[in-house]
């Protein structure tokens, strides 16, 4: 079995990877949006995030990884508690998924053979402390949608059907990829997401030529090429570990929540989700930088995938989402 294009060979689509490290560092930030063209590295990213993410600590044989022996739910049956490493989850969403396959349902083949109702965990359940990939999510039918905002909101899936009623945690950071062409998001979805990235095809030859080069060589000899970005992808998840430790210690000022609060007035971002997923994701930043304060710079940097997909529609505006954002930057930090 072939392990995931490692992430740090991905050419180009830098923003793309920055978010996906900066939920990383803080999965509070709320999850990723990427929208674009087709072909363009959207899953393999995610899928070589997954093989990037320093491992957790959890129960083992528990099906919602609990972190600790007391967290284990009653309904997990698990006689021995023992504590284990495993990789962070990340679990696919299927776009044909049942709502329970999604939620979890009753355990039909031990109802049958020994007459007990017991829960099967589902997807929310395997998923939690890591993260859930939605391929084509502007696809996804409106009643899984609305499961997924309930449980987004509440960090808790409610299965309450076939006379049983379960309750267990759902935390994830949720990544949803699609093709902009194919139907737009729900609002309500796309609101939930922290952080937003348009994914291109790349425009220059050189560029082109060098994704075709490392894909060519990722197949024809797959353990060479794993070995030639061990030590680049071991890099980037000690920076990420390294970031995490650093989060609590970058304070935010005064100054800092005052450049938020007037570019998300200035851009007309409806509630305040935005002001406070663009200071986590600059604080994330910071974070990763191995920099001491948060700073104008990380908020620029930052602020057009925590706010663009935020953005009231402008029909006398032609310019793109990015460009307003660059704009009313420049604007408003002069």
């Amino acid at each position: 079995m072939k392990h995931p294009f490692p992430f740090s060979a991905i050419v180009g689509q830098d923003e793309m990877k920055l978010a996906m490290i900066l939920t990383a560092i803080d999965p509070s930030i709320g999850g990723v949006l990427a929208f674009g063209d087709r072909g363009t590295g959207k899953s393999t990213a995610v899928r070589a995030l997954a093989a990037l993410l320093p491992p957790i600590d959890m129960v083992a044989g528990c099906p919602v990884n609990s972190a600790s022996p007391d967290d284990v739910p009653d309904w997990a049956g698990l006689d021995r508690r023992e504590m284990v490493e495993a990789p962070t989850p990340v679990v696919d969403l299927p776009l044909g998924a049942t709502e329970d396959r999604v939620t979890g349902a009753l355990d039909i083949e031990r109802a049958l053979t020994l007459g007990e109702k017991a829960f099967e965990p589902g997807l929310l359940a395997r998923a939690n402390r890591g993260y859930l990939y939605v391929d084509e999510v502007n696809l996804l039918e409106d009643h899984i949608v609305d499961l997924l905002l309930d449980v987004a909101q509440s960090g808790e899936n409610v299965v309450e059907r076939e006379g049983l009623s379960i309750r267990h945690p759902a935390r994830f950071v949720l990544v949803g990829s699609g093709n902009p062409e194919e139907g737009e998001l729900r609002p309500q979805l796309l609101d939930r997401f922290g952080l937003s990235v348009e994914v291109t095809s790349p425009r220059d030859v050189e560029t082109r030529v060098e994704v075709i080069r490392r894909r060519d060589a990722y197949e024809r000899d797959h353990n060479a090429f794993m070995l030639r970005w061990q030590a680049e992808n071991a890099a980037i998840r000690d920076r990420i570990v390294t970031g995490r430790k650093a989060l609590a210690g970058l304070e935010a000022g005064d100054k800092v929540l005052t450049d938020v609060a007037r570019i998300c007035l200035a851009l007309g971002a409806d509630g305040l989700r935005g002001e406070l997923t663009l200071l986590k994701a600059a604080r994330a930043y910071a974070a990763w930088r191995d920099d001491t304060a948060i700073t104008r710079t990380h908020i620029r940097d930052v602020v057009p995938m925590a706010l663009r997909h935020r953005l009231r529609r402008d029909p006398l505006d032609e310019a793109g989402s990015g460009t307003r954002v660059a704009r009313v930057v420049d604007e408003v930090f002069g």
